[in-house]
């Protein structure tokens, strides 16, 4: 799963979003470090919506144009579910292999005469 996608399907978990709710909510959610563009926001939406990963809730009419509120789908919380664990176990080897890591100083052994 790209990271969009994951950040996309993250802000629809609590409750349905129309697109800038949805731009937002990954961008808060990620602290700053997704910025979806409108162009790549609805190019994905409409992708997810096609796979069954998340579905229209409900469109409004807001200032004469229409607003497409989207929602997960059980689906979606299921692919997110397990595109979480897959990243947690990802982390946690990487952890576990930095742990055990013992960093080279550049400095080998230096052995001192005393007398």
């Amino acid at each position: 799963m790209r990271e969009p996608t994951f950040w996309i399907l993250t802000a629809l978990v609590d409750h349905p979003r129309h697109g800038y709710g949805v731009m937002r909510q990954a961008e808060t959610l990620s602290a700053g470090q997704i910025r979806l563009q409108a162009g790549t926001l609805y190019a994905a939406l409409d992708r997810l919506t096609a796979e069954g990963l998340i579905d229209i809730d409900r469109q409004e009419v807001v200032d004469g144009r229409p607003r497409r509120y989207y929602r997960l789908t059980d689906d979606g919380a299921a692919a997110l579910a397990a595109e979480s664990k897959r990243l947690a176990r990802n982390a946690s080897t990487a952890s576990r292999r930095l742990r055990a890591h013992r960093p080279a100083t550049g400095l080998g052994t230096v052995a001192v005469a005393v007398g």
